[in-house]
């Protein structure tokens, strides 16, 4: 690559003097732009040495590679005369003069209190819908499977059990995740938590009929009678619980000293929210929660299937803004309370949306004649059918704008099929082509039809359009003016360089790297600190903030390892480095050290990225079947082109 020339490629595109900030991180040129209208798109798609572009959060991105993109980054600073500035600076710079949107941010705490006990509730969830395969009727025969085998009855009670667990102690889990997203003590959240669902009161799901009957039971407290009412399958009454008792701890903890504010401020924290919770603040918010609900439920029911599809037509368009992030706390109460609602219709038709916006995709991949499209829309589509769309949305759908629309026209008629059968979810779980599992028994088939609806709706008329439109667009590839020595790559094994949970690329919450822009590889979400060489190899890459390595192995490998998602924002912070640029590794060998934990509690993800970012060279790059793994442990394995294919490659 030449950098001088890349630089002034990305120069003519932009416009020399519609930059106004510009940094990097280990593999894209991260800027700010004064009119993005100006921006030749089209000049950058086409560009082979630029692997893709986006925009987030006020930032242009484009995306060079590791060893590439500081060599772009500096000619590019040496042309334009701009300051040099850091991955921070670029963040305030492009929220300078933006006003804070309170919205906005009351959905980024949502999003941060119930991402982290998704997971809980989405195992609930399945073990529900397995539980109900197991015990409807008229689902595989007249009779249920425990019915007709009753060797199974155990089983399917046992399943019940552990699938009622976490929502019947839901406000232990939300009590932990909101107060620690709060400020305070998250254990003292959870305990919070598991004095609203004492066994001792009165069940939360029974409640109300227990005051219907005047059979409550109350405390006496200097004359005030107060309810022994517990708040299973709540929501709300838990958030703001989670807000006063972390809003108390800080309070304490500024007002009392030394040993006593080790003894005290618990308690203190905890009677008070205990004595407020059961008095106002939980007796006012159930209330809130039950209108809530009721006025779901109400909505969905006055405007039927007509309602449905419009939600389902807007759906994409909300992912887009953002307000998604509150759906998991509706959805979360819809299903706290399946009994009175009858499960949640926002998982379905987030599984339309999906399903249409993977098959407008990969309507383009089968359309276009460019390789590099193909690549994208191939991985994007697949993600998006199984759950994971902004690669699909952001990456292809929105640049050629008529792929969204025809995969949302796709998810409003296949939801409003939905509206007119009741399709309702019984669980949480992957929006997507598998989401039937959560699906009531008894609406499996109908899901299943308005799932092919979605797909073909959005399939026929994008490929329809792109083959018009498109014409022929292979990539305008530049020949080099010298001829490329001959790719020499052999057999090769990377072991893991953290341990960890191994996880495909696609399932990585950064649309580069789930999109495998970069190259292919693998993902491990770390449970230790230590990073060490996956191959004996060069140095190739590092960072100030020691977020990322680039290593050439001996045979030929090029792999960037990246701890954890824009980490590049802490300036290296729990990160150490023991090499540098140029240091010759040996498999095994202590690459440096990052803080899990510290990265966790800083809300950063630390799922470590290992790529191969000459995926290319190669015949085939396979992550290799594990889960749980050890660093030093295989990874990935590497296969060299067909002799054929090599020679194919040097003409």
């Amino acid at each position: 690559m030449n950098h001088q020339e890349v630089a002034d490629r990305v120069l003519k595109a932009i416009g020399k003097t519609n930059i106004q900030a510009a940094a990097h991180c280990a593999t894209r040129l991260r800027l700010v732009i004064k009119d993005e209208s100006k921006i030749d798109q089209t000049a950058l798609d086409n560009d082979a040495d630029v692997k893709g572009t986006f925009e987030t959060n006020g930032q242009y991105q484009i995306i060079i590679g590791p060893g590439d993109v500081d060599k772009v980054y500096d000619a590019l600073i040496a042309k334009t005369g701009l300051k040099e500035a850091t991955p921070d600076d670029i963040k305030a710079v492009a929220a300078a003069g933006k006003k804070r949107n309170p919205l906005m941010d009351f959905l980024k705490v949502l999003s941060d209190i119930f991402i982290p006990i998704v997971p809980a509730l989405v195992a609930g969830g399945l073990l529900m819908a397995l539980n109900n395969v197991l015990t409807a009727e008229h689902l595989f025969m007249a009779k249920s499977v425990v019915e007709v085998y009753p060797g199974l009855k155990g089983i399917a009670e046992m399943i019940n059990a552990m699938a009622s667990a976490p929502f019947t102690f839901l406000p232990i889990l939300l009590g932990f995740s909101a107060t620690k997203r709060f400020g305070g003590n998250p254990f003292l959240g959870a305990t919070m938590g598991m004095i609203m669902v004492l066994p001792s009161l009165v069940n939360g799901y029974n409640v109300a009929t227990t005051m219907a009957a005047g059979k409550m039971v109350y405390w006496n407290v200097f004359g005030l009678h107060v309810a022994q009412a517990g708040y299973q399958g709540q929501v709300l009454p838990v958030l703001g619980v989670a807000f006063i008792l972390a809003t108390l701890e800080k309070f304490f903890h500024k007002h009392i000293k030394g040993a006593f504010d080790f003894t005290f401020t618990p308690m203190f924290s905890i009677v008070i929210t205990g004595f407020l919770t059961f008095t106002i603040v939980g007796p006012v918010l159930r209330t809130v929660s039950d209108a809530l609900t009721n006025g779901l439920v109400g909505l969905y029911n006055s405007t039927g299937w007509i309602g449905m599809g419009i939600f389902g037509l807007l759906y994409s368009a909300i992912v887009i803004t953002g307000l998604h992030q509150t759906f998991p706390a509706i959805e979360t109460q819809l299903l706290a309370n399946v009994a009175k609602t009858g499960g949640s219709f926002i998982f379905p038709v987030a599984s339309m949306a999906n399903i249409g916006q993977g098959a407008a995709t990969l309507a383009i991949f089968f359309a276009t004649k460019s390789q590099k499209q193909k690549a994208l829309t191939s991985s994007a589509g697949v993600s998006a059918l199984l759950g994971i769309t902004e690669p699909a949305i952001f990456g292809v759908n929105l640049k050629m704008k008529y792929p969204f629309v025809f995969a949302a026209i796709a998810s409003g008629i296949a939801s409003a099929f939905l509206g007119l059968f009741h399709v309702l979810s019984v669980a949480m779980g992957p929006a997507s082509v598998i989401g039937f599992i959560s699906i009531a028994s008894k609406s499996i088939p109908a899901f299943a039809l308005s799932a092919v609806i979605s797909f073909v709706v959005a399939f026929i008329p994008t490929f329809i359009y792109a083959k018009r439109t498109l014409g022929d667009d292979r990539d305008q590839v530049q020949q080099p003016e010298t001829p490329k020595a001959p790719i020499n790559v052999n057999d090769e094994i990377l072991v893991a360089p953290v341990t960890g949970t191994s996880e495909p690329l696609s399932q990585v919450n950064d649309q580069v790297f789930s999109a495998e822009i970069m190259g292919s590889g693998a993902a491990i979400v770390p449970s230790a600190d230590q990073v060490l060489a996956p191959a004996d190899g060069t140095i190739t890459v590092t960072c100030d903030s020691h977020h990322a390595y680039g290593i050439k192995t001996t045979a030929g490998a090029e792999i960037l390892i990246h701890l954890g998602l824009d980490t590049v924002n802490l300036k290296g912070e729990h990160f150490t480095a023991n090499v540098q640029k140029g240091d010759t590794v040996h498999q095994g060998d202590l690459l440096g050290t990052f803080d899990v934990a510290a990265l966790k509690a800083a809300n950063y993800d630390p799922t470590v990225m290992v790529v191969v970012t000459n995926t290319a060279s190669y015949a085939n790059v396979e992550r290799l079947n594990a889960t749980d793994v050890q660093a030093g442990e295989q990874l990935i394995a590497l296969t060299e082109p067909a002799a054929d294919a090599t020679a194919a490659v040097n003409l």
